[in-house]
């Protein structure tokens, strides 16, 4: 099958931020389990059944919500389908099987050469009461309705430009100012009457038997809609409804078919581009025959409209997915529940930024030319690796306050301590996580194609809002909130995951 030569850029970016992750979860964790007491090697054994356990639950949700995106039809898309599932699963086996493997091998050396020891003054402490992320924890949960209701209302206002956003295909504009293909079609737009990128192909399927006066009726007719300039027929070129040429060399018949060419001086991806559109599709074909359009306002309406056809069957896949996958892991129905909506959340302000940005040209554009819309396969990318990306850091923090929550009395009280514990183990070590995965992807800014830059900063922008002000303030602020409601299923639900072979201890 053919796969875009930007899955590449996927791959080396996702893979290199999800191997460091994944080995940062087992090695603090195992870490932990050595400061609390623990033989090394059952240590290591506590390490893989909780955080290694918690790695393949993280890897899983993270590949199945990008395999979601072969459901469409373009191979652009499934590409980075294919990259995704492949970079996490070997990110996934290498964290599982070599990490411990290194873990045993390195001994006593694997806090060598330990650079905290120079740049700090004291170590972390050991009482997890005493550390930053649980301090930080309950200083949200006693004004959880204040940071909820701020948070909420922040990223949603950040979100607003995505209201306004337009779709459209990429052209020479995306590539820097100094290619030559950049320069020719810049000259095209702004030194010649007609752009030929705004024009539009008609074919007739069946020509069988069409006469001139046919393409004549057809041509004059559309050479009256707005903004259509010349129509160049097999008998010959129109404007304003007359003929004003011989015949065209451009325009042909042959095997039974024919097409005739429709000049424009209309913007691309705007409005009136739309309905110029729409006035040709209503024209009666020659003779009253079948015709197809194509031409790149043709082919973004095309492609625009197979996204939106399969989109609410991917969204609903990647839902599905997020309950089932968070539900066997906790429990419980609501935390899933609540983790689509901090997720959706999260992707708001992202999504907001790159319409603000990219397409209106804020802070100038990133140093890319907007062209006032997005590449319409580029949202719908950036949404299901960034969705799955943040379940990543959901299931890290989840997971550790479950654990707490199972060895408490199960109290009000006990959530509150359960979420500023588990926060105070996993803060510094998703921060860290952020913090790299940022790195990786922030290095896409530097990509001279100018949505693969909105890619990377798109990426970027929803891994940190992600890991700071939701996971970090959203997160506990609801789970306050919702208090043991937090923990709750049907019993027929409980009931599968307490059957044997799928404890919840």
């Amino acid at each position: 099958t053919d796969v875009s030569i930007f899955a590449l850029n996927l791959t080396t970016a996702l893979g290199l931020a999800l191997a460091i992750d994944y080995t940062l979860l087992i090695v603090s964790r195992f870490r932990d389990e050595v400061a609390a007491g623990a033989p090394r090697e059952q240590a290591l054994v506590t390490t893989m059944v909780t955080a290694g356990r918690t790695v393949l639950f993280s890897a899983l949700t993270v590949a199945l919500s990008m395999a979601a995106m072969v459901l469409f039809p373009m191979y652009f898309l499934k590409s980075f389908a294919y990259a995704g599932v492949a970079t996490v699963a070997l990110c996934a086996a290498a964290a599982v099987l070599v990490t411990p493997a290194a873990i045993m091998l390195l001994g006593d050396r694997l806090d060598a050469l330990d650079v905290r020891r120079v740049v700090r003054r004291r170590p972390d402490p050991v009482d997890a009461h005493e550390r930053f992320w649980y301090r930080s924890t309950k200083f949200v949960t006693r004004r959880a309705v204040l940071v909820a209701l701020a948070g909420t209302v922040l990223l949603v206002a950040l979100g607003l430009p995505f209201l306004r956003v337009s779709w459209g295909l990429p052209d020479e504009r995306v590539l820097p100012r100094s290619a030559s293909a950049y320069q020719v079609g810049e000259l095209v737009r702004t030194a010649f009457p007609d752009n030929a990128e705004a024009s539009l192909t008609v074919v007739v399927p069946d020509a069988g038997g069409l006469t001139a006066p046919d393409y004549e009726r057809y041509a004059a007719a559309a050479s009256r809609i707005d903004g259509v300039t010349t129509v160049s027929a097999p008998p010959g070129v129109y404007a304003d409804g007359r003929r004003v040429g011989p015949p065209s060399e451009t325009s042909g018949t042959g095997a039974g078919a024919a097409f005739l060419t429709v000049g424009s001086t209309t913007a691309l991806f705007t409005d009136a581009s739309q309905r110029q559109l729409d006035a040709l599709r209503a024209l009666p074909g020659p003779g009253g025959r079948e015709v197809a359009i194509t031409g790149i306002a043709q082919v973004n309406r095309d492609s625009v409209a197979a996204i939106e056809q399969r989109l609410p069957v991917v969204l609903g896949v990647i839902a599905a997915i997020t309950l089932v996958l968070l539900f066997v892991l906790t429990g419980s129905v609501v935390l899933p529940i609540k983790a689509l909506i901090l997720n959706m959340l999260s992707l708001t302000a992202a999504f907001g930024a790159l319409v603000w940005i990219f397409q209106e040209g804020h802070l100038g554009a990133f140093g890319t030319t907007p062209t006032g819309a997005l590449v319409a396969n580029m949202p719908v990318l950036l949404f299901c690796i960034a969705f799955g990306l943040s379940m990543d850091y959901e299931v890290f923090i989840i997971a550790r306050i479950r654990e707490f929550w199972l060895a408490s009395g199960r109290t009000r009280a006990d959530n509150d301590e359960s979420v500023a514990l588990g926060l105070a183990h996993t803060g510094r070590v998703v921060t860290a996580a952020a913090l790299i995965m940022s790195i990786s992807f922030g290095a896409l800014i530097a990509a001279q194609v100018s949505f693969m830059r909105m890619f990377g900063l798109g990426l970027t922008l929803a891994v940190l809002v992600d890991a700071t002000l939701v996971r970090m303030g959203l997160l506990p602020a609801y789970m306050r909130l919702m208090g043991r409601w937090n923990w709750w299923a049907p019993p027929v639900l409980s009931r599968l995951v307490s059957r044997p072979g799928t404890s919840r201890n």
